[in-house]
């Protein structure tokens, strides 16, 4: 199997520093669920808030009965250029003993940013994905999760983010993946279809380090938008990732790089398995010969020695080799990490071995 790395486009590979999304959250309540709400304390806080803000007034000593109002957590992400008037979708979290909130509404929540202010304000009706039954005797069964529900479309922007575009008389181009070679490639392929820049004759893009291209643009807002809608299409071939091994402990997933080699090496596979077992045996005496009954163990060890197999790899392995080898000797994904890391700690393995 040989893989080649193709061709691709900057925006792609790439994003505009200062051009991001902003995170907002919210608290809220959530009204009209089916006796599977809450009567925590700051729930019945924030309901007798709710109330008061409607000029409704509660004695101290009354005690509501708010079974269908459930305190959330409301959160969304403003995507940038996101402009007063739009909608972005949110996503509304139980903070409270809610066994659901299935068939509930969000009332109006205020969303902020990390500044504080007002952003975006939310209100509609959940759809919950999961569900939840309880019978009388205690038996329960839940899917998937109840007490997290969505609201498409459910905010409305009321505060757009500025954004560093038009600040300076250039614009950074920041890499998905930093990498050196990539950032000169991508650096070399604007200053050949753009040329220099007139006002001095120097290049119009520059390399800053692996992750950032600095590139002078237009100051006008009209050129800027070409400029960047004319340089995003830029294809050129990014540099190959490093040469990587990735092994998932938790599933047995492994991801081998193809510029993985391996030194000189021998690898011997085999198994040896011991099982021992416990078997009680009782032993009767007869009705009249006044015995004692007795309890005799017995120990049943048993081991398996399955056939070793060694091979060798030469200088220069390539991936190809390497799994079917493996493949051959029959490895499992458990007894292939072991041999991955055997390799690394030898020093045969060329390329970096990452666990997660």
């Amino acid at each position: 199997m040989s893989l080649s790395v193709e061709a691709q486009r900057i925006k792609d590979l790439a994003s505009i520093q200062g051009v991001r999304s902003n995170q907002l959250v919210g608290y809220g309540l959530v009204v009209g669920l089916p006796g599977t709400g809450e009567t925590s304390p700051f729930t019945e806080q924030s309901f007798r808030t709710m109330l008061k803000n409607f000029g409704i007034s509660l004695d101290d000593n009354v005690k509501p009965k708010i079974k269908n109002v459930a305190a959330v957590a409301v959160h969304a992400q403003l995507p940038a250029f996101s402009k007063p008037g739009q909608t972005i979708d949110v996503t509304v979290s139980s903070v409270g003993e809610a066994a659901s909130l299935n068939g509930g509404t969000l009332l109006q929540t205020f969303l902020r940013g990390l500044d504080g202010e007002v952003y975006a304000v939310a209100q509609g009706s959940l759809v919950v994905s999961g569900f939840g039954a309880e019978g009388n005797d205690g038996s329960r069964i839940v899917s998937n999760t109840p007490t997290v529900g969505r609201i498409a479309n459910g905010a409305v922007v009321e505060r757009s983010v500025p954004t560093g575009l038009m600040q300076h008389d250039h614009l950074t181009l920041n890499l998905h993946s930093p990498d050196f070679s990539t950032a000169q490639a991508l650096a070399d392929v604007i200053n050949q279809r753009l040329g220099a820049d007139p006002a001095n004759g120097t290049a119009i893009a520059t390399p800053l380090d692996a992750a950032s291209v600095k590139v002078t643009a237009p100051r006008d807002v009209g050129q800027r938008v070409g400029f960047l809608a004319t340089i995003e299409n830029f294809e050129f071939t990014p540099a190959s990732a490093p040469a990587r091994v990735v092994i998932n402990s938790r599933t047995g997933t492994i991801v081998i790089g193809q510029d993985v080699r391996l030194l000189p090496a021998a690898i011997t596979h085999g198994g040896l398995t011991v099982t021992i077992s416990e078997n009680a045996q009782v032993d009767q005496p007869n009705p009249l010969a006044n015995g004692q009954t007795v309890v005799n163990a017995q120990s049943i060890i048993d081991v398996a020695l399955d056939d070793s197999r060694m091979f060798a790899f030469d200088p220069g392995v390539t991936l190809d080799q390497l799994v079917r080898a493996v493949n051959e000797i029959g490895a499992a994904p458990g007894d292939l990490m072991a041999i991955l890391e055997a390799l690394q700690q030898a020093g045969a393995l060329q390329g970096e071995l990452v666990v997660i």
